[in-house]
């Protein structure tokens, strides 16, 4: 919610006449991703550290959004870029080279990903290298590996398989157990491509995505193809909108009519689902565990000129001498529904986080039944494909309680979106869905849902 996307402008009109005009955003790209893939830190959280107080900090806000674009397609084309690395180079540049293999990273997806002249990109990787004690040694090869990239990387790239080589082993495994290998290969065709920008609009919709040049849809979300800041759009100052996917938005509408109801928002920020339910007349109490994503909450509120009651807990143990007449937990989890806003996710997470975010999930959903009044309604959802982390944690809730049952889903709360929509009633949405809506507007992000009743 209310997070700029990137901007993914794929050329650089300045890099005509002194190369080197070009050189600053470029060594911010080759920093970023250096330090997201060496430190195993999320690109958010490093863009954001370095936008504040890193070398991002004094850039122009054109040269912020080309390094967060240069970034961000090195990681959505990684398993491409390394399986062409391999074939030029004898072995991967080591540790000792300092950012010899961030640079070459970067420089390959611009040639090859990003359409951007390959003349500047070799003259400003060449100097890139030389400019870094630990890479200075490696120039000739930067150079003699982006000429050759030049030269005979379109016809490679052509013959590589993209969705498997840009999707680690173990993901790719698992989706073809769960999903096929046909389904597999449509959801990592899916996160080649970034995702369109989508909007929760407090009232009239309609309105807005005409006056946003957007698109409506089914369910009230406005879909615009923007590319800049969402600062600069209509409606922002006034705090008519807010940032969220379309799949997000949809749980917190399963919870029917919440006017005057009380609901507790549990894992609450950045509030999309809070703003969703307060605007539509719901008390709601939000809750999340972090100070800083609490107060990221409230600062949306306060834009959006929404109440709630806001609260610094940990869910798991969180007793307040009351209950709700209904529960929203949309629970931490591998976000692999994500991949397409959040292309570093692939290769940060690992098998063995999974258990951990079982364990936890599991504790907060029993903690959310023991605050649902007698006849109220939970909602538990997850932007994760890993069934672990959905259907299962499901499955184990109504095994432990006799009194809790599930409320399937009807296909009118969702538009009549049938595929999305287990036998059983539960929600379950995928990147490669949602197509045909035009260029840069198709897909949806993966998302987990089911609605309990207790008693």
């Amino acid at each position: 919610m209310d997070k700029a996307p990137a901007d993914t402008t794929e050329q650089d009109d300045r890099l005509t006449g002194d190369f080197r005009v070009g050189l600053p955003a470029r060594d911010a790209a080759v920093s970023l991703l250096d330090t997201v893939l060496g430190r195993g830190q999320s690109f958010d959280a490093v863009f954001g550290a370095q936008t504040r107080h890193g070398r991002l900090a004094t850039l122009a806000q054109r040269d912020k959004a080309l390094t967060r674009a240069i970034a961000a397609m090195s990681l959505r084309r990684l398993g491409q870029i390394d399986g062409l690395l391999a074939q030029f180079i004898a072995r991967p540049p080591a540790k000792s080279s300092g950012p010899l293999g961030a640079i070459l990273r970067t420089a390959l997806a611009q040639i090859l990903f990003m359409g951007t002249p390959s003349h500047a990109v070799v003259n400003l990787a060449v100097h890139q290298a030389k400019s870094d004690r630990r890479a200075r040694h490696f120039d000739k090869l930067v150079n003699a590996v982006l000429r050759r990239a030049t030269r005979e990387g379109p016809a490679l790239v052509a013959q590589q398989d993209a969705a498997r080589l840009n999707t680690p082993d173990w993901l790719w495994q698992r989706w073809c157990s769960h999903f096929g290998e046909e389904t597999t290969r449509a959801i990592a065709m899916a996160h080649l491509s970034e995702a369109a920008l989508d909007l929760s609009v407090k009232s009239d919709a309609s309105t807005w995505a005409e006056n946003l040049g957007g698109l409506l849809l089914p369910k009230g979300s406005v879909r615009l193809a923007h590319k800049g800041r969402i600062e600069s759009l209509a409606g922002y100052d006034e705090g008519a909108w807010w940032v969220q996917d379309a799949a997000a938005a949809l749980p917190a509408l399963l919870l029917g009519d919440v006017t005057g109801k009380s609901v507790v928002d549990l894992c609450a920020a950045p509030g999309g689902k809070t703003a969703q339910l307060a605007s539509r007349g719901a008390r709601v109490t939000a809750l999340d565990i972090s100070e800083n994503r609490l107060e990221w909450l409230k600062g949306n509120l306060e834009r959006l000129q929404i109440d709630a009651r806001c609260v610094l807990a940990d869910a798991t143990t969180w007793r307040p001498g009351e209950r709700f007449d209904a529960v929203l937990l949309d629970a931490p989890c591998l976000a692999t529904g994500t991949i397409r806003r959040h292309p570093d996710i692939p290769h940060l997470k690992r098998p063995g986080d999974l258990d951990k975010l079982v364990a936890l999930q599991s504790r907060l959903l029993d903690a959310a039944l023991a605050l649902i009044e007698p006849g109220g309604t939970l909602v538990y959802c997850t932007c994760s494909l890993e069934p672990e982390e959905c259907e299962a944690q499901i499955d184990r809730l109504l095994a432990t309680s006799s009194k809790l049952r599930l409320d399937p889903i009807s296909p009118h709360e969702i538009a009549g979106q049938t595929d999305w929509l287990s036998d059983r009633g539960m929600l379950r949405t995928l990147p490669n869905q949602l197509s045909g809506l035009g260029p840069g507007l198709d897909g949806i992000d993966g998302f987990f849902a089911a609605r309990l009743r207790l008693g």
